[in-house]
């Protein structure tokens, strides 16, 4: 009994482990992009340079956040690895579908709305979060 309370306690010590490293390579993530976009309209305007370093810092901590989610699924039992997979799966749709019909709907003559890549990350973001709150109210 004294081992399956210890492995449980490791395993739930893992996991806050690799939920605080997800959220730490997230957040640097959102940074770079922040720095990224308002960097090159405050910061650096004009430069390149700085705009390119800027996207090559944006794309090392972008690969860093993946591998940490991919550490992070590991570190889950199978049911809330197939609870975030049923809601990445259900993201990945509803982004692919949403983003191509949001981009011919900015082509239309009568719209006034320019579709951003920012819409559909926060549409992703909330589709994922509401995947995820779904699927714990069915599990209880």
């Amino acid at each position: 009994m004294k081992n399956q309370e210890s492995a449980a306690v490791s395993r739930c010590s893992a996991l806050a482990h690799s939920t605080r490293q997800l959220a730490l390579w997230t957040g640097g993530w959102l940074a770079t992009t922040a720095l990224m976009t308002f960097g090159a309209r405050h910061l650096w305007a004009g430069s390149e340079a700085f705009s390119l370093l800027s996207i090559l810092l944006n794309l090392a901590v972008g690969a860093g956040m993946i591998l940490a989610v991919v550490r992070h699924l590991r570190a889950q039992d199978e049911m809330e690895r197939k609870l975030f997979l049923d809601a990445a799966a259900v993201t990945l749709g509803a982004g692919l579908v949403a983003g191509t019909a949001w981009q011919f709907y900015g082509k239309l003559a009568f719209v006034s709305l320019e579709p951003q890549i920012s819409h559909l990350i926060m549409l992703m973001g909330l589709t994922f979060l509401l995947s995820l709150v779904v699927g714990h109210r069915r599990l209880q």
